[in-house]
C-alpha cells in the first residue's frame, strides 16, 4: 500500500508539473483534477464521463488551471502559440443507428458554462449565441452524430470546425485516410455513434494559422493525412489565458458520452497516449451475461416460493396499478422508440396530472407542468384525444419526425406516449408561459413592450420559414395564434403545440382535407378545399401579427352582440389615414412608429383573402428585417373581399 501510495502522488506531481509548463497527459482520469459540472464525473476507474445517458443534459470538463496561449508581451497581446492535443472518446447509444448529440473539444476564455443549453448546441452555446457572436471567444472542434438545419450541418455523422459559433467553418463527414497509398487518399467511413473508442488530433501551428482535426479508430496509427485542415486565425478568438476541454450534450434518446485519456501541449506535440492503460467504459450488450444466466435459474425459484406467500390482495393491487399505467403499444411503434415515453413516467412527473400542474387548457387537450423523474428535465405534457383521421402509425411517424426539428424559434416537440383514446405529447418547457397570457391577463406581472413584442414576431417570422422551406420536409402548422406562441426564459418567442401540423415532401401537395384550427385565423380557402398549405399559415400569421400589435383578439363580440373583426378594424384606419389609432394603448405611444406601421400593413398583406396574394415566410422576413423594400398596399383590393 505504501508504495502504491507513493506512486499515485508522484503521479498527481508530475501531471501537476507538465500542466505548469502548458503540457499534461492524462492515461485516465484517475489522479487528475478536472473542473466537471452538470453531469460530467470521473468514475472511480479512472473513465470521464461527460452524459450518463439521461436525456436534455450537457457535462463539462475542464483542465483546471487556464493556460497561456499567447507569447508573453508587455501589453499581453502577441500572436497565438502552436497548441496541439490528443485524446480518445466513444459515444454509446442506447440505439447502435440512433443517437443523441455529440460531443467537442474547446478553447474558451472561461471555464464557466452554466448558462448553456443541452440538444443542438452542444452544451457550448446557448439560443442566444448559438448562431455565432464573436464576444463568444470560443474554438471548437465538434464530433455531432446530428444534422441540425439551424447550423448547416452536412449530415448527421461529421467532425467540424467552429469558431464563435455553432455553425462550421470547415466539416467532413467523420472518417479517417488509411496510409494503404503513399498519398493516403484511401477513406474510410466511421460512425461517431458506433459504441467504438476512436483517437483525434487536433494540432494547430500559431505561423500558418492552420488547424488540423485527425480522426482514426483506437489501435490504428495516426493516419498522415489529416480529416480537416483550415487556415483559421485565432488571434480575435483565443485570448492570452484560456481554458481548453470538453463539453457534450444529450437529447431526447439515450446516451452516454466518455472521454478515456487526454494529452496537450503549447508549442510542440501532444504526448502520445498509452492505449494499453486507458480505463474501459461500459458497452450495451445483447449477449447473456454470466449474472443474467444465475438470474434465469433463480428467478423461477424465487418465482414458485414467492406465489406462496402472495396474498390476493397485492394481486389486485398488482393488478390496478397496471391497469393504471396501461399503454397501447404495437409492434410498428418499435421504429420510433427512441422518442416514445413511458406513462408511468409522465404520471409521475405531473404528480399524476394534478391540477396544480395545470398550465393551460384549449380545444385540443390540455397542458400539465412536469419535471421527469430520472433526468430532472422540466416539460409540457399535452394531453390530446385520440381522433385523427390519419392512420395512427403514419401520425407517430410525423410526430417522430417533428421531434427532430431544431430550431432557436420552435418548442422542442421531444417525444409521445400513447394510452386508450389518448395521445400524450411531450414538449420542453418554457418558464414564461404563453403569449397570449401576457397580452390578455390582466393579473400578469409583465406588460410586453414594443421592442418586446417586435422581437417576437420576428422570431415567429423566422421560425415559420424554418418550417415552410428551410427544413428537409415541408411542415403546415395549422395552428399560429399567441396561445401556441411560449416565451423562453430569455423571453424568445418559440412557436409550439404542433399537435395539428402536417408535413410533406417539398414540391408535393398537401393530403390534409380536414378543417382544423381556431376561428378568426382561417384562411378563407380553407372553407373550400380543407387544404392546408404554407399560404393558410400566412394568413394566420397576419392574424397574429395584428393581434400582437393591436391587443385585440380577430375576432370579438361587441357589447351588442355584433362581431368585431380586427383585420377590418385596421382596414379601415389604413384607408383613413389613422393608423396609428388602432395600435395596443397599453403601449401608450411607447413605439417605433415606423415598426408598427410595418406591422399593421405586413399583417393587412398576409391576411388578404387570395391566397396568391399573401407573401411567402421568407418574404415577410426580409420584410421585417429590413432585407427588402415593403411593398405599396392595394386597400382597394383588401378591401373589396372582407376577409371575415
Amino acid at each position: 500500500m505504501p508504495l502504491l501510495a507513493l506512486a499515485v502522488l508522484l503521479a498527481s506531481l508530475q501531471h501537476a508539473a507538465s500542466a505548469g509548463a502548458g503540457q499534461f497527459t492524462y492515461n485516465g482520469f484517475a489522479v487528475a483534477s478536472l473542473a466537471v459540472d452538470g453531469a460530467a464525473r470521473v468514475a472511480p476507474s479512472g473513465l470521464l464521463v461527460l452524459t450518463n445517458g439521461t436525456v436534455a443534459m450537457t457535462g463539462h470538463a475542464l483542465h483546471p488551471s487556464p493556460l497561456q496561449f499567447r507569447e508573453p508581451t508587455s501589453n499581453g497581446t502577441g500572436t497565438v502559440r502552436s497548441f496541439s492535443a490528443s485524446f480518445v472518446f466513444a459515444i454509446v447509444g442506447q440505439y447502435l443507428h440512433l443517437s443523441s448529440h455529440g460531443l467537442a473539444f474547446f478553447v474558451s476564455r472561461t471555464r464557466s458554462l452554466s448558462t448553456t443549453m443541452p440538444f443542438q448546441y452542444l452544451g457550448l452555446l446557448n439560443t442566444t449565441d448559438g448562431a455565432g457572436a464573436a464576444s463568444n471567444h470560443i474554438l471548437a472542434v465538434e464530433f455531432d452524430t446530428v444534422l441540425n438545419y439551424e447550423f448547416g450541418d452536412i449530415n448527421n455523422n461529421h467532425v467540424g470546425i467552429d469558431v464563435d459559433s455553432l455553425r462550421s467553418v470547415a466539416a467532413e463527414r467523420a472518417g479517417y485516410y488509411a496510409d494503404a497509398d503513399a498519398d493516403g487518399s484511401v477513406f474510410r467511413d466511421l460512425s461517431l455513434f458506433s459504441r467504438e473508442a476512436m483517437q483525434v488530433w487536433v494540432d494547430y501551428d500559431g505561423r500558418s494559422t492552420v488547424l488540423d482535426v485527425t480522426l482514426a479508430p483506437v489501435g490504428v496509427p495516426r493516419p498522415k493525412k489529416p480529416l480537416l485542415s483550415r487556415a483559421v486565425d485565432l488571434a480575435a478568438v483565443v485570448p492570452a489565458e484560456a481554458y481548453v476541454g470538453f463539453s457534450s450534450s444529450t437529447g431526447v434518446m439515450a446516451c452516454s458520452h466518455y472521454v478515456l485519456g487526454w494529452s496537450f501541449a503549447l508549442d510542440g506535440a501532444a504526448p502520445p497516449l498509452d492505449v494499453s492503460r486507458l480505463p474501459d467504459y461500459p458497452r450495451p450488450s445483447s449477449k447473456p451475461g454470466r449474472r443474467r444466466k444465475v438470474l434465469a435459474i433463480v428467478l423461477p425459484i424465487a418465482a414458485v416460493a414467492a406465489a406462496a406467500v402472495v396474498t390476493v390482495a397485492a394481486v389486485l393491487v398488482c393488478v390496478r396499478r397496471r391497469m393504471e399505467y396501461a399503454e397501447l403499444r404495437e409492434d410498428w411503434e418499435a421504429e420510433f422508440g427512441a422518442h416514445r415515453f413511458a406513462y408511468k413516467d409522465l404520471h409521475r412527473a405531473t404528480g399524476g396530472f394534478a391540477d396544480k400542474r395545470l398550465i393551460g387548457q384549449g380545444g385540443s387537450g390540455e397542458v400539465y407542468r412536469g419535471v421527469l423523474p430520472r433526468c430532472n428535465a422540466e416539460v409540457a405534457v399535452k394531453r390530446v384525444s385520440d381522433e385523427s383521421r390519419q392512420g395512427m402509425k403514419e401520425f407517430v411517424a410525423e410526430v417522430a419526425s417533428m421531434g427532430r426539428l431544431r430550431h432557436r424559434n420552435l418548442v422542442p416537440l421531444l417525444g409521445y406516449c400513447r394510452r386508450k383514446g389518448e395521445l400524450l405529447l411531450v414538449y420542453m418547457y418554457m418558464p414564461n408561459g404563453s403569449l397570449e397570457k401576457l397580452l390578455y391577463d390582466q393579473g400578469s406581472k409583465v406588460t410586453l413592450g414594443w421592442d418586446q413584442r417586435f422581437r417576437i414576431i420576428k422570431d415567429i417570422a423566422a421560425g415559420l420559414l424554418y418550417l415552410h422551406e428551410e427544413w428537409e420536409q415541408v411542415i403546415v402548422h395549422r395552428d399560429i395564434k399567441p396561445s401556441n406562441v411560449l416565451l423562453d426564459d430569455e423571453m424568445n418567442g418559440r412557436l409550439g403545440d404542433f399537435g395539428l401540423a402536417r408535413l410533406y415532401d417539398h414540391g408535393a401537395s398537401s393530403y390534409t382535407t380536414r378543417v382544423v384550427g381556431t376561428t378568426g385565423y382561417l384562411a378563407p380557402e380553407l372553407m373550400r378545399t380543407g387544404k392546408a398549405n404554407p399560404a393558410t399559415d400566412v394568413f394566420a400569421f397576419g392574424a397574429f401579427l395584428l393581434e400582437v400589435a393591436c391587443g385585440r383578439r380577430p375576432i370579438e363580440q361587441g357589447m351588442e352582440g355584433e362581431d368585431f373583426a380586427l383585420v377590418d378594424h385596421v382596414l379601415g384606419h389604413c384607408l383613413s389615414g389613422s393608423l396609428m389609432e388602432a395600435v395596443d394603448s397599453k403601449l401608450q405611444d411607447d413605439y417605433d412608429a415606423e415598426e408598427v406601421c410595418l406591422a399593421l400593413k405586413l399583417g393587412l398583406l398576409c391576411s388578404h383573402p387570395l391566397a396568391s396574394e399573401r407573401p411567402s415566410m421568407r418574404q415577410v422576413v426580409q420584410y421585417l428585417d429590413g432585407g427588402a423594400a415593403f411593398p405599396e398596399l392595394a386597400l382597394t383590393n383588401l378591401n373589396a373581399g372582407k376577409l371575415m
